[in-house]
């Protein structure tokens, strides 16, 4: 399986977490977040970064997930109504601390709060699995000025 991250040029070399906390997880846990398309990596980090920032030089991040390794799955069914609220996040956590905690796989597939029958994937980097999951390749992306706030010509 191939997931995708959009990440600043600087933070694009290697798969490293930065332990903040996320709709997912409490911080101090050592967590990856992917998407399912680039589209999907796109929309993530502009509802995140609410646009603030996405002129600078960013890399799509490929990374190959081997379809042998277990991984964890968070069924839309499972969650509350409104899960996907920023004010729902701590119901979040606790399914995402709990995965990271028992350490039973590397990879838990979430749905997306923006679009939720699209999948995000995490990827915790403590756990033994870990060195199985490898960038495959480094690509330009540039945010199009219509979605990143800028002035753009008409």
């Amino acid at each position: 399986m191939e997931v995708y991250r959009i990440t600043h040029i600087k933070w694009s070399s290697n798969l490293i977490a930065s332990g903040k906390g996320g709709r997912w997880n409490s911080e101090g846990k050592n967590i990856i977040y992917t998407a399912s398309s680039r589209a999907l990596a796109c929309l993530e980090n502009v509802v995140h970064r609410s646009g603030e920032g996405l002129n600078s030089l960013f890399k799509v991040i490929v990374i190959h997930i081997p379809d042998e390794l277990k991984k964890g799955i968070v069924d839309l069914q499972s969650l509350s109504e409104e899960w996907y609220k920023f004010e729902r996040y701590s119901e979040c956590r606790l399914i995402g601390n709990e995965w990271y905690r028992k350490s039973e796989c590397a990879i838990l597939e979430v749905p997306s709060a923006i679009i939720p029958n699209e999948k995000n994937y995490l990827i915790n980097t403590d756990h033994s699995d870990f060195c199985k999951i490898h960038i495959i390749s480094r690509e330009d992306f540039r945010f199009d000025p219509r979605i990143t706030f800028e002035e753009t010509e008409r």
